[in-house]
């Protein structure tokens, strides 16, 4: 488990089950407030992760607190979605895949 959404990203291309990730070719843009920006590129169970802006199919604009509760299984991303704590722009069937992820 990450301590922080620094960590975490430093260690998602590693932990990634790339059996999960077949077939999948997306890419995500991690904006999170107080922490950073990330883009995360999937690419039929390869999963590149790079620290600053960039092109993506989805967005994803969050608080590092908020975050961290969801990849710690304490905030349940539906949940912080529906209540406003999560923001998502653009594919919702790519930002529905990102459980996969986690």
């Amino acid at each position: 488990m990450a301590d922080s959404v620094q960590e975490f990203f430093d260690g998602l291309a590693a932990g990634v089950d790339e059996s999960k990730m077949a077939g999948m070719s997306n890419s995500y843009f991690f904006d999170i407030d107080g922490a950073g920006k990330w883009v995360v590129a999937v690419e039929d169970g390869k999963v590149n992760v790079s620290e600053g802006e960039g092109e993506a199919d989805t967005t994803i604009t969050t608080t590092e607190e908020n975050f961290l509760s969801i990849t710690r299984g304490e905030l349940n991303p539906t949940t912080a979605y529906m209540t406003g704590k999560l923001k998502i722009k653009g594919d919702m069937g790519a930002a529905m895949k990102l459980q996969k992820l986690f």
